[in-house]
């Protein structure tokens, strides 16, 4: 009998745990490994993305250039397929194939010149799963807190040049 009680007090520090964790897990969502680029510079972007569409795999991910990012050059990846396409407001960068499972954690890498001014430069990103999508195109009505959106576009924070330094090429 104190086997099945040592079980039931397992269980519940395993929901406990759960309780505590779902709500970070459940809000992740694509986002930089470095979120800070100089402005005048180039930079490594590499769009992490940490799971799916409720449990469905990811088969999709497009990346929305904004204003302010230019000559982009996109890292390809094995097994995805990768375009640069125009739109009417600049150029988006489509991985397709995979897919990469819920449970796994991959990065979309791409480097670009940064032009816009210091401040922030969001990227909208459309993740295409098997089964369902996510847009993450969502912006604050003022500043850079995404707190308290569902789908939030990803944030470059753009910082001006240091006195006396230079942008890499």
């Amino acid at each position: 009998m104190a086997h099945h009680q040592h079980s039931k007090g397992s269980l519940a520090r395993r929901l406990a745990f759960l309780s505590l964790a779902w709500p970070l897990l459940a809000s992740a969502h694509v986002s930089l490994h470095e979120p800070t680029a100089v402005q005048g510079a180039y930079h490594r972007a590499a769009f992490k993305v940490g799971h799916g569409c409720a449990g469905s795999p990811t088969t999709e991910l497009a990346v929305l250039l904004p204003e302010g990012v230019t000559s982009a050059r996109p890292m390809p990846k094995p097994g995805w397929q990768l375009v640069s396409e125009p739109t009417p407001t600049g150029t988006r960068v489509v991985w397709r194939g995979g897919p990469l499972d819920d449970q796994h954690y991959d990065e979309f890498v791409m480097q670009f010149k940064v032009t816009a001014a210091a401040g922030p430069v969001w990227f909208p990103v459309e993740q295409r799963c098997a089964q369902g999508r996510n847009d993450w195109k969502e912006r604050p009505a003022t500043g850079t807190s995404t707190q308290g959106l569902r789908y939030p576009a990803v944030l470059l924070e753009v910082v001006a040049p240091s006195a006396g330094g230079h942008a890499h090429h």
